[in-house]
């Protein structure tokens, strides 16, 4: 037996949960392939947390998108029923691991972002996102530090490392412009003071970025053309092969649990 999809009300508040549900869900997903893989069993702990910190955020964005639908759908569903073209998450997130400084670069790209934009997110005139964000940014300001510190130790390291973590930077790059994308629809929910406009956020991000990849002796990619199409449901191969591995069980065997 093999259960199918699932299709979603198409509006602009449940768009907006689901694409910051599905970047937490997936992000956190890609950290847990570290288990039992990490670098050092410190380091093999602290991907693993992160991760679950993650998930947790996801847990916490599902629950609501249910609410906001109104359809009697659960977090599960959100998340094991959905086929590709219904996750809106950035597709920097759904790039694969890598080496451990590639690990570590895509989380300094993604956290040097999503904190400043949880914090900023606590003054939503939705209550329910400003709760979820306030706790958010807790986890995303740990996470950040954690980026950052592995950044220089990498860059600043042996020349292996030093060359690992320049590659990282110049391959993750080109996914970095979608994290200041607006999806149609979402300036309304700007206006409205329910979410965040993504492009506010642009210069304390380039900050936080440049300032970690100087301390690192790094160098900054050149700006050029992006990458993008996640929020909208385009997203790489990548994401097709890890919904493969996440949704396994739950549409072999539908309604199970543990």
């Amino acid at each position: 037996m093999y259960t199918g999809s699932i299709t979603v009300a198409d509006t602009p508040l449940l768009r907006y949960v689901l694409g910051r549900a599905d970047d937490a869900l997936v992000l956190g997903h890609r950290l847990s392939e570290w288990c039992g893989h990490g670098p050092l069993l410190e380091e093999d702990m602290a991907l693993s947390n992160m991760a679950l910190d993650l998930i947790g955020q996801a847990r916490a964005l599902y629950t609501y998108a249910g609410e906001v639908e109104a359809a009697g759908r659960d977090e599960d569903a959100y998340a094991y029923l959905r086929d590709v073209t219904s996750y809106a998450n950035l597709l920097l997130v759904e790039q694969p691991n890598g080496d451990f400084a590639r690990t570590i670069v895509r989380q300094l790209l993604f956290s040097a972002f999503i904190d400043p934009y949880w914090r900023a997110l606590m003054a939503s005139t939705d209550p329910t996102l400003a709760a979820i964000a306030a706790k958010a940014e807790k986890e995303s300001a740990y996470h950040l530090r954690h980026a950052s510190e592995w950044t220089v130790r990498l860059g600043d390291g042996t020349a292996e490392s030093h060359a690992r973590a320049q590659r990282a930077l110049d391959e993750l790059w080109p996914f970095t412009g979608e994290l200041f994308t607006m999806p149609a629809g979402e300036r309304a929910l700007i206006d409205a003071g329910i979410a965040i406009d993504p492009e506010t956020l642009r210069a304390p991000w380039r900050a936080t970025v440049t300032r970690v990849v100087e301390r690192a002796t790094l160098t900054l990619p050149a700006d050029g053309w992006m990458q993008r199409g996640g929020r909208e449901g385009r997203h790489s191969e990548h994401l097709g092969h890890l919904l493969s591995d996440l949704q396994y069980l739950q549409r072999a065997f539908p309604g199970a649990t543990w």
